[in-house]
């Protein structure tokens, strides 16, 4: 099947109206947890506890909010280092399905590339979705067996101060709200999303720094969660 990739139209100061039809968590993951901790634990109620990398920082406090930090790695220098990831295994309920899907996550950087959380990678089979931040501009892909969609915030997002990114996938299109505040979206239905890949938070699981960059992420997360209907 031909897959069409749909490009978000930038609304710039709507209000974040539709969000709310994502308002069930399947996973929350607060990380605050201690310095030196290998687990991220999913206070969602269904345990899917994450693995911390060693690399990861955690209890790092900045800004008036405590989560984990990951240093900065040059682009497409092998080695890989997968301790640079935090990881989540796969399950079902990961996995957008058919559903109303939404990822927030609360971000700080002052650097201009990486994926922040995905699950799957281009070529995958059942499609993938990620939030990655080319050139400081937050990025979120959905793609489905019917289509590709995607939506990019319209300013740069890699200031130094914390912003909340809200990516939602529904049967009408895509929306990404910055700070409580809708600001694209496209319309079109991606289809089913369902891959037995991790979620990975910090860059890819699968790359070589060669042939495939890992896409690592260098700044600050406060919190990942996922909701869905």
């Amino acid at each position: 099947m031909t897959v069409v990739l749909t490009v978000g139209t930038v609304l710039i100061g709507t209000a974040a109206t539709a969000d709310a039809a994502t308002g069930r968590p399947v996973a929350v993951w607060e990380m605050n947890e201690r310095a030196g901790a290998r687990t991220m634990v999913d206070s969602g109620g269904r345990g899917l506890h994450g693995r911390i990398g060693r690399e990861v920082g955690t209890d790092t406090y900045v800004s008036g909010a405590t989560g984990y930090r990951f240093d900065r790695l040059e682009p497409d220098s092998p080695p890989p280092r997968p301790g640079h990831l935090v990881t989540v295994r796969d399950a079902d309920a990961l996995d957008p399905g058919t559903r109303d899907y939404a990822v927030t996550i609360r971000l700080r950087t002052t650097h201009k590339f990486g994926n922040l959380v995905q699950k799957g990678q281009a070529t995958v089979s059942g499609g993938n979705f990620k939030l990655q931040i080319p050139g400081g501009i937050v990025e979120c892909l959905f793609r489905g067996s019917v289509s590709s969609v995607l939506v990019s915030s319209p300013r740069r997002l890699n200031d130094g101060r914390w912003h909340t990114v809200r990516c939602a996938r529904y049967r009408e299109g895509i929306t990404l709200s910055v700070d409580g505040t809708t600001v694209a979206r496209s319309p079109g239905w991606t289809g089913r999303i369902a891959n037995s890949w991790p979620v990975s938070i910090g860059g890819k699981t699968s790359c070589d720094q060669i042939d495939v960059g890992c896409d690592y992420y260098a700044g600050d997360l406060d919190y990942v969660q996922i909701d869905s209907e």
